[in-house]
């Protein structure tokens, strides 16, 4: 598996190998200790997965407060994605930052997260299905969101933001501006 550190600390790109022959291929997606031995060592309990029937969707940006805050590993199992993660940690180097992501279901390559960070993405093909694994269980009364189009951030999704299909919760989410972060 290639273990590739990206520009936010702690948030790195996995692309596990593929093996194929005249079948098609196979692909180690998760090895607890391999991955250990590469510095995450979060234990995985909850895994989620979700369908997006259109181009244009945008779930997200979510995260979880501590006690119950989460990593994720973000896969796509069909379609593509921009993944993107925005740093809530108070006082890193890059608290408020954003970067992002290309995920396919063709290259395979994987997003880690750590807690602290917000986390979206927006599809970019129909039908595009994704899955991650969560290092807690889904608390409601620990999530948080944070607009997707917040002029603070200026996250650049690829897409026109009046175009963007959202859920009525990512619609309603808060500005960054005033945002009190709960990640030491």
């Amino acid at each position: 598996m290639q273990i590739e550190t990206l520009d936010l600390q702690g948030v790195l790109r996995l692309t596990p190998a593929r093996f194929g022959d005249a079948r098609g291929w196979f692909s180690e997606t998760w090895n607890r200790q391999r991955l250990r031995d590469a510095g995450i060592a979060d234990d995985f309990v909850q895994d989620n997965r979700s369908c997006s029937a259109k181009a244009g969707t945008v779930r997200g940006l979510h995260f979880q407060a501590p006690p119950r805050a989460q990593a994720k590993l973000v896969q796509v199992l069909r379609g593509e994605i921009f993944d993107v993660v925005v740093d809530l940690r108070r006082g890193s180097a890059s608290y408020g930052r954003w970067m992002g992501v290309p995920l396919s279901a063709e290259t395979g390559a994987q997003l880690y997260i750590p807690a602290g960070f917000a986390h979206g993405f927006v599809t970019r093909v129909d039908d595009t299905e994704i899955l991650y694994k969560c290092s807690d269980y889904y608390a409601p009364a620990a999530e948080g969101a944070i607009r997707f189009d917040d002029p603070d951030l200026a996250i650049d999704w690829g897409i026109d933001p009046a175009q963007a299909i959202l859920s009525d919760k990512d619609a309603r989410a808060g500005a960054f501006g005033g945002f009190v972060t709960p990640f030491a």
